[in-house]
């Protein structure tokens, strides 16, 4: 919901109203297809938000394998404040799903691995359910000799270190609430990927909204800095730097470049209204005026 001044309790009327579909992964899977990959979406769905978001997939070609529950799918609302060009988000509490659930889901991953160059995994995993579900998701991902790639925070980051995943994407304030603590500046930023990898990660790129971001291939550093927008709606960003990242690093690209294009498209992510509508020819542009900077540390 588009406002041209939005102002707390008060009568608000939007100038422009969206429908979208969403959500980390979903907004991953969005953009892999939009940069000419084949993704399969996989997670859960239900009730007749579910359903809409399954027609909104398919008809974007997107192929699906979601594991149908009881729980609604959860609506959640992003009000933009054109006048403060601020983004205020919504969010449904998702609800809890049967343990059976996640046992299909988990069929479901294996079933789909197989040829499959990646495993991404992404997103808050829903009330009472396993905290060690990313880390057998990374398991299954190594045993089929794909890249496993989380972006997540908590005890489910924290469990996955133990499964060695090649790489973790999580943004500072994810970082932060992960390790519980502060990092006030890059000093502590740098400690915090380092003792990341020192649990397990192979590699750690830590993003940072319009501020440079920070890459560890566990031998090289960079600052990410990305290209100059005035953003439209930055939300699902780092589900497109996410997507352009682990593109690049399919074609063979070092964790640098990657980071580069990455950047790219969670610039061209912020240019449009709607999370994950990332147009390919925004991203190739883009990426001409983002930057990557090696350092030593």
């Amino acid at each position: 919901m588009v406002f041209r001044k939005l102002t707390l309790d008060a009568v608000n009327r939007a100038v422009t109203t969206l429908d979208g579909t969403a959500g980390k992964s979903v907004n991953v899977a969005k953009v892999l297809r939009a940069l000419g990959e084949r993704p399969v979406a996989a997670g859960f769905l239900g009730g007749d938000r579910g359903e809409q978001l399954r027609a909104d997939l398919e008809a974007r070609g997107i192929e699906l394998d979601f594991v149908k529950v009881a729980a609604r799918t959860r609506q959640c609302t992003t009000l933009l404040d054109a006048s403060a060009v601020t983004q205020t988000e919504l969010v449904e509490e998702s609800q809890p799903v049967a343990a059976a659930d996640y046992e299909e889901l988990m069929r479901v991953i294996r079933r789909r691995v197989q040829g499959c160059r990646a495993v991404v995994m992404s997103g808050t995993i829903t009330p009472g359910g396993p905290t060690d579900l990313y880390f057998h998701g990374t398991q299954i991902a190594h045993e089929a000799g794909a890249v496993a790639v989380v972006d997540a925070q908590g005890p489910a980051l924290l469990e996955t270190l133990r499964a060695k995943p090649e790489l973790v994407k999580p943004n500072r304030s994810e970082l932060a609430a992960t390790l519980g603590r502060e990092l006030k500046d890059e000093t502590a930023v740098l400690a915090a990927i380092r003792e990341l990898c020192q649990r397990g990660a192979q590699r750690v790129v830590v993003t940072a909204g319009k501020d440079p971001g920070l890459a560890f291939d566990g031998q090289h550093w960079w600052r990410v800095h990305p290209p100059r927008i005035d953003a439209v709606n930055p939300i699902g960003s780092g589900d497109a730097f996410t997507a352009g990242l682990v593109v690049s690093l399919l074609r063979g690209e070092d964790l640098g470049e990657a980071c580069r294009w990455a950047s790219a498209a969670g610039a061209a992510n912020a240019l449009t209204l709607l999370a994950g509508e990332v147009r390919r020819e925004d991203v190739e542009q883009l990426a001409a005026r983002s930057s990557v900077e090696p350092f030593a540390s």
